[in-house]
């Protein structure tokens, strides 16, 4: 089947948030919204036709993954990451937030550490908070327009010891987010590694966050952690999902993969009585995306790529602000430091003067201040519109 990702669809009034809350957020409802991570395209018609179906079987009592979707969730590793993995490592969660929630109260106690990179993903900070844990942060490097992880700086944290203070709580886990969200970096093999055998030797589990793993761009490949070697899948929890590969944000479901049996006892342990099962349409949605769903994957993984390239294009003539150009993820992370604003400024300047509205950057940490994340996964036409908006704007300021 061909999709027409040209066509703008509707999408006000129907509660999404991306649209509908617009003029709650940003205070107007005319912006062209770049903001919040879902695609404005259509998702694959194999799942809208599955969800049609289960939906005419009028039963909708307490359910459970079917084992064709536990077989389809082995296949699909298997086929995409070169990962074997048993079906009785597959927890089903309502979505890797959820997930990642659970991981950390299992894992840890009221006080522990945990690591995170900034720019990191904005929703860490309260995941970490809800465990009673502290935050400790390895910053990212932005060597030449790309990201890189600080290894110095991470075997450092581990150099204070806790004989130096009575007070000392230990590091229990690092969330790592492959591909990274917001700055799309995508880790090569040896970049894992390298953090993997840092967190083995200082006896940490770790949590992979890989739910953007099947949004890859201009022939980049990912590495799932738990690949890599025995040890490594000893001492992982990895979350997936379809809610980014297939524009499912709203259907929540996540398989949450973690080989070792304790760890993943004590997972269960600590969901059950508190984090529901997914429902039976996210069960449906699943399976029939991961079965059916990769000719649209295909198309729409080409069509961003050339949304990409239609904005690199565009930012070569727009003064103050340099995309950092993603490998992964349909999001760019952009620089606009040059532009001398504060970001509040800069969301009043880009909300009031180009009429869109970007992701604030510093709502992913301390150094993202002065930076903005757009989204790019909508009808190339909007996208056009969107960046001539901003190009006018910055002229304005005669840079």
């Amino acid at each position: 089947m061909k999709y027409n990702f040209d066509k703008i669809e509707n999408r006000k009034n129907t509660s999404c948030l991306k649209w509908d809350m617009m003029e709650d957020i940003f205070g107007c409802d005319d912006l062209i919204p770049m903001w919040v991570a879902d695609m404005d395209f259509p998702s694959p018609q194999p799942i809208v036709e599955a969800i049609k179906e289960r939906a005419d079987h009028p039963f909708f009592g307490y359910t459970q993954a079917p084992q064709t979707l536990i077989d389809a969730v082995v296949e699909r590793v298997k086929n995409k990451f070169k990962w074997n993995i048993k079906p009785e490592w597959i927890v089903f969660t309502p979505g890797v937030i959820s997930g990642l929630n659970i991981a950390l109260k299992s894992l840890t106690h009221p006080g522990d550490r945990v690591i995170l990179q900034e720019p990191c993903y904005h929703q860490f900070f309260p995941v970490v908070k809800n465990s009673g844990c502290q935050i400790v942060t390895n910053p990212l490097k932005l060597v030449d327009k790309k990201y890189e992880i600080d290894f110095e700086n991470l075997k450092e944290i581990f150099s204070y010891k806790q004989g130096h203070n009575p007070y000392y709580k230990p590091i229990k886990t690092i969330i790592f987010c492959n591909p990274n969200n917001p700055t799309g970096r995508v880790w090569k093999k040896e970049e894992i590694e390298k953090l993997g055998n840092i967190a083995i030797e200082n006896n940490l589990t770790v949590i992979a966050d890989e739910i953007h793993s099947e949004i890859l761009l201009n022939g980049n490949k990912h590495t799932t952690f738990g690949s890599i070697s025995k040890e490594f899948e000893e001492n992982c929890i990895v979350c997936i999902s379809p809610s980014k590969t297939f524009n499912l944000s709203g259907i929540h479901i996540s398989p949450i993969i973690i080989p070792n049996e304790k760890i993943r006892r004590e997972f269960i342990a600590t969901m059950n009585g508190i984090v529901p099962s997914p429902d039976i349409f996210a069960y449906t949605a699943l399976e029939a995306g991961f079965r059916y769903g990769d000719d649209w994957l295909k198309q729409v993984l080409e069509y961003l790529e050339e949304n990409l390239n239609l904005l690199k294009d565009y930012f070569k003539d727009i003064k103050g602000m340099t995309p950092i150009i993603p490998e992964g993820t349909y999001l760019v992370w952009i620089d606009c430091k040059n532009l001398e604003m504060d970001n509040e400024v800069l969301n009043e300047f880009l909300k009031k003067k180009a009429k869109v509205c970007l992701e604030d950057g510093s709502l992913f940490g301390k150094n993202g201040e002065g930076f903005m994340r757009m989204n790019i996964a909508m009808p190339r036409p909007l996208l056009k519109e969107a960046l001539k908006r901003i190009k006018n704007a910055v002229d304005t300021l005669n840079l």
